[in-house]
């Protein structure tokens, strides 16, 4: 059986879920349960990243000391996940102590292969990033991401990674077009300029940062969060029973925010550790809220649980889908979805589903083993997830509303050859989506399903009630 291998980023625990989050999320619920369907053994990964500076000042903020924070906040990722039938397989906590034992044991062994040395560095710091900042990344002096206030001066002897060793090698590997391990394109090509345009050894501790994990061999420093984080794909295959055969992962999925990391310092660390290097890294852009970044000073980020509540957890999978941010930034908004939701799942396919099982009651269905399309598969496993969906609408859903219309068989009689071509071309087709789009609306592709295999039944309910 063919294993693979799924995660997500773990998603930092300084603040509640939202949209952000959840689409990552969802892409790789889709991915994970098309390989699933597939007959592979999935393991897919998922998380909070809860070390650094970020959390100790949240947690002050609320009067908490920061693991009683952490213990708060991380249920909220992990129920949003499940309210939304997220199918992961492991939910990780950077602070739980067998993490913690893999992170000290990996970076000992960098160390000792004499990749790191003791060094003072000075210059700008984002603590919304948490990340030292060159001037490439700067606009204005500032960190584009995060308020001006959040760029300081900072000045700190810490432990260095050679980074710059590693570069090289790094740069063949994303200029090798068959190992092609970053996608999109464009992503690939702005990481390979980077590369090339100079990089220098980065810190791998901090002096001033008490929550975190202490540095294998010097205790008055705590790992720097990056590299405590990034470590988690690796360590939950190794403390995990049975999972050590999963590595390396088959597929990062992530924002184009934490690209760096990622693509470069990530791949670094495995190749001084000694370990196999991930597949492929999934790049997605970013989700604009009618046209305007997403800011809770603007009060304009909307919750997973937002989604679930408009349009309910198929729903929003659904839409989440359609308007995931892979190679540009999606803008989207509650007005836009729920004009997709009622023209495409309400108006579309609800609609088509519960005609063809009115008219087709009781009709027997003799249609076992049906497979997922490879082209559908195939667009899925780029993250193409628009395309994927609307491969499936124009093959199977909209044909099948066009032959119906043009044909309707509500006229003919009953063993009318016409109508029972017709209901058999329609019922046909839409078993076969409902295969496909299984990955992305489970529940509601199990109902097609069962309505439609064996003898034709009756829909309880509509499949999808329109939105006012």
């Amino acid at each position: 059986m063919n294993k693979f291998f799924v995660t997500t980023p773990i998603y930092y625990i300084n603040d509640v879920p939202h949209i952000g989050h959840t689409c990552t999320t969802v892409a790789a619920d889709i991915v994970a349960r098309w390989h699933r369907s597939l007959g592979e053994e999935v393991f897919f990964l998922t998380g909070t990243d809860e070390h650094g500076q970020k959390v100790a000042e949240a947690a002050e903020k609320q009067g908490l000391d920061p693991k009683n924070y952490c213990d708060k906040i991380a249920p909220t990722f992990e129920n949003a996940w499940r309210n939304l039938n997220i199918s992961f397989d492991h939910f990780i906590r950077t602070t739980d102590p067998r993490h913690k034992e893999v992170v000290g044991r990996v970076l000992q062994k960098i160390y000792d292969n004499g990749d790191v040395y003791k060094s003072k560095y000075e210059g700008w710091y984002c603590l919304g990033c948490e990340k030292f900042l060159t001037e490439s990344d700067m606009v204005n002096n500032k960190c584009p991401l995060h308020p001006a206030e959040k760029t300081v001066w900072k000045s700190e002897e810490n432990w260095f990674f050679r980074l710059s060793k590693y570069v090289p090698k790094i740069i063949e590997l994303v200029e090798d077009e068959q190992a092609n391990y970053i996608f999109p394109e464009g992503k690939r090509s702005e990481i390979l300029a980077k590369l090339k345009s100079g990089v220098k050894d980065v810190s791998i501790s901090r002096e001033q940062v008490k929550w975190g994990i202490p540095t294998p061999w010097d205790q008055s420093q705590t790992v720097y969060v990056w590299f405590d984080a990034l470590l988690n794909y690796y360590s939950a295959t190794q403390f995990l029973e049975g999972k050590s055969q999963f590595w390396p992962a088959n597929l990062h999925l992530i924002g184009k925010e934490i690209i760096w990391f990622h693509t470069v310092i990530w791949q670094a660390m495995l190749l001084s550790a000694r370990l196999e290097l991930p597949k492929k890294v999934d790049v997605h852009s970013f989700y604009m809220i009618d046209g305007q970044k997403m800011s809770k000073s603007l009060g304009n980020v909307i919750s997973p649980q937002q989604l679930v509540d408009l349009f309910g957890v198929d729903g929003s999978r659904y839409l989440i889908a359609r308007s995931f941010p892979s190679e540009n930034d999606s803008d989207v908004g509650v007005g836009r979805f729920s004009e997709r939701y009622n023209a495409d799942l309400a108006n579309n396919l609800g609609n088509l589903v519960s005609r063809v099982a009115k008219l087709a009651l009781g009709r027997k269905v003799e249609k076992k083993g049906v497979k997922g399309d490879r082209e559908f598969g195939e667009l899925v496993d780029q993250l193409k997830l628009d395309e994927a969906i609307g491969w499936v609408f124009g093959k199977y859903i909209d044909a099948s509303n066009s032959r119906l219309n043009s044909v309707e068989p509500w006229k003919l009689e009953t063993n009318d050859p016409k109508r029972v071509e017709v209901l058999d071309y329609c019922i046909d087709n839409l078993i076969k989506a409902a295969v496909d789009l299984a990955a992305v609306m489970p529940e509601s592709a199990k109902i097609i399903l069962d309505c439609f295999e064996g003898e034709v039944k009756a829909l309880e309910k509509g499949l999808f009630a329109r939105i006012k």
